[in-house]
């Protein structure tokens, strides 16, 4: 496989036995975490060294080795639109700790993929997810009150706003998967975060073959974990299921939706065109983490842009102020904020939440004049493309929301170089969802509050399953 991606101008190093390149990248990437960095949307050595390593030196077709595969950086925006058009023949690659945290529709290929898509379109429908705005208002409002007791005596106080948005967004997906059982919803996110955050510790670690099998702590902690939020879910779906089994009505809730997807799937085609009680509680799985991850990442950037930009924070609230006046948002107001969505793509631009995506060929397969050898792996850099001045500009840096003005496709010009929701058949399902969620907090935010840096922030994006600040975001909250 070396030899043939040599071959065709592919810079690397040699392979070395099992190990490959994962000392020297997990060195880099822990010595990137060691400190903050200055205030600048300049993040690319940060976040991602390795990728900043090779491609800063002007060479856009490089392999890295993760353990005994060589992965294929691929930073051509015409290939990674191929890439991510042709999804039966560039897959997801997958991991034996994926189903530890989730895999459902997101991790499904082909057939299966397509089924439970079909399936779980119905609950993201816009008429759909304008049933959950009054959850959405809900988990804000209460988010507010938090904040309120806090200032309760004072105009202005330093508040680290990131658990809170965390608690936010949590409190969002439990409400609109579960609806009325959302307290029992917050349990299994909780579980799903511990778990999570295990997760991103093993990937810490250089590569042990079977080590997953091993009865460490960490190891045993993991299994119950999964044991637990199954049991969880297993107990919200049979309630449910006897709901819908008995006639009566459903509710709007994504795993309502769901539920009664699938179960008219069944009944006009058969148990096979429909998902496993275990394929349910997977799709429930990942309602959690995406849905809950996307959308905080996404608000917790805006909200330090803005306090650097206070330009653009005046401007957006004149705007929230004019559109709601004294009526709680509804969707007719969230879709008129027509500067808060440009602030939310420019955010989206330079501070993606996933700031690359993985894929792999399981044949020998041709990507543009390229031949890819079956095993490959792939990077396709979203950041890279988002941070590229030969296509947004010298100022690409700069955070200006102005060039989203005339929408997103104007923006780009005809180049495939903007995709923080991904692209193709498998563009994120939930990117309705997260901005009207965002756009619901966002607007309730800057209509009581003002917002400013805290002197005891420090600037330190991580990746971690989205792209996060590392010591949070501190922040002066001014009651308005």
């Amino acid at each position: 496989m070396e030899k043939q991606l040599r071959q065709q101008g592919f810079k690397g190093k040699p392979y070395r036995f099992l190990i490959g390149d994962s000392k020297e990248l997990i060195a880099m990437s822990q010595e990137a975490r060691s400190k903050p960095m200055n205030l600048s949307n300049d993040i690319i050595p940060r976040v991602f060294p390795t990728f900043h390593e090779f491609l800063g030196n002007n060479s856009k077709n490089c392999f890295v080795w993760f353990g005994p595969k060589p992965t294929v950086i691929i930073a051509e925006p015409e290939l990674i639109k191929e890439v991510l058009s042709k999804n039966y023949v560039f897959q997801k690659p997958s991991s034996p700790l994926d189903k530890l945290l989730a895999r459902g529709v997101a991790a499904y290929e082909t057939e299966k993929w397509a089924k439970h898509r079909k399936l779980i379109n119905p609950a993201f429908h816009f008429e759909k997810l304008k049933h959950m705005l009054p959850s959405f208002y809900a988990s804000s409002r209460d988010m507010l009150s938090k904040w309120d007791e806090i200032l309760s005596s004072k105009e202005s106080s330093e508040v680290d706003v990131w658990p809170y948005l965390q608690t936010l967004t949590g409190d969002g997906i439990s409400r609109t998967a579960f609806g009325s059982n959302y307290e029992e919803g917050r349990k299994i996110f909780e579980l799903q975060k511990e778990q999570a955050g295990h997760l991103l510790n093993s990937t810490h670690l250089v590569y042990i073959p079977g080590w997953r099998f091993l009865p460490t702590k960490t190891n045993r902690r993991m299994k119950e974990i999964v044991r637990e939020v199954e049991s969880s879910i297993l107990g919200i779906i049979n309630k449910r299921m006897k709901v819908i089994e008995s006639g009566e009505a459903n509710s709007d809730d994504l795993l309502g939706i769901l539920l009664e997807s699938n179960f008219q799937e069944i009944q006009q085609n058969g148990k096979d065109s429909g998902m496993s009680l275990e394929e349910v509680i997977e799709e429930c799985r990942l309602f959690y983490i995406a849905g809950q991850e996307t959308t905080s990442s996404l608000l917790v950037w805006t909200m330090i842009l803005l306090s650097k930009h206070l330009d653009w924070q005046i401007r957006a609230r004149e705007e929230v102020l004019h559109v709601l006046g004294s009526s709680q948002p509804d969707f007719h107001h969230l879709s008129h904020l027509k500067i808060i969505t440009m602030i939310f793509h420019e955010v989206l631009r330079l501070y993606p939440p996933a700031i690359v995506m993985g894929r792999v060929v399981h044949q020998d397969t041709s990507l543009g004049e390229l031949s890819l050898p079956a095993g490959t792996q792939m990077l396709l850099p979203t950041i890279f493309l988002q941070h590229d001045s030969t296509i947004w500009g010298d100022d690409v840096k700069e955070f200006n929301p102005e060039r989203f003005s005339e929408g997103v496709s104007k923006a780009l010009n005809g180049k495939f170089s903007y995709f923080p929701f991904g692209g193709g058949p498998r563009i994120c399902i939930g990117q309705n969802f997260t901005m009207l969620e965002a756009k619901m907090a966002m607007a309730m935010i800057l209509k009581h509050y003002s917002f400013e840096l805290s002197p005891s922030y420090a600037h330190a994006p991580d990746m971690v399953l989205t792209l996060q600040p590392q010591y949070g975001a501190p922040l002066i909250l001014h009651k308005l």
